[in-house]
């Protein structure tokens, strides 16, 4: 990642501590592009990532009721560092959770991140595009 600017992607589960020595221990030697796909760990880890630079990208468990910990995660990160994704086909957000994923249904994803930070949902939109080119900036904006 860091000799080709191109981001890490990185799907952790139970290894919070873990994945935060690794990445400050990488980062140490240099900065790279990296995202917390798919994330649903703890705040530690989102703060830790974030203040290397990283991003956070929130699936439909976000919508679930009872993800409260993680919406209250998603409110307090800094906005230029969040993403919306569908992880299809698994994760589908209310109102479709227990079927087949869709990449349409991340605006479910969406509305439920605008409305736990209290901004509109196109507002939210125009911010995670805006995050989603930052990070893979080699990808061609249409």
């Amino acid at each position: 990642a860091r000799e080709t600017s191109l981001p890490l992607v990185i799907h952790a589960r139970e290894a919070d501590d873990d994945v935060a020595e690794i990445l400050e221990r990488e980062s140490a030697k240099g900065a790279f592009p990296f995202l917390l796909h798919c994330f649903t760990a703890g705040p530690d880890l989102a703060r830790r990532a974030v203040a290397l630079g990283g991003y956070v990208s929130f699936s439909g468990v976000i919508t679930f009721k009872k993800s409260e910990d993680l919406r209250a995660i998603a409110a307090e990160l800094p906005a230029e560092r969040l993403l919306v994704e569908t992880d299809a086909p698994f994760l589908a957000p209310m109102p479709h959770r227990g079927k087949r994923n869709e990449p349409a249904f991340v605006r479910n994803t969406a509305t439920v991140l605008a409305e736990t930070r209290g901004v509109s949902l196109e507002a939210m939109a125009a911010q995670t595009t805006d995050n989603f080119y930052r990070l893979f900036s080699k990808a061609r904006r249409t």
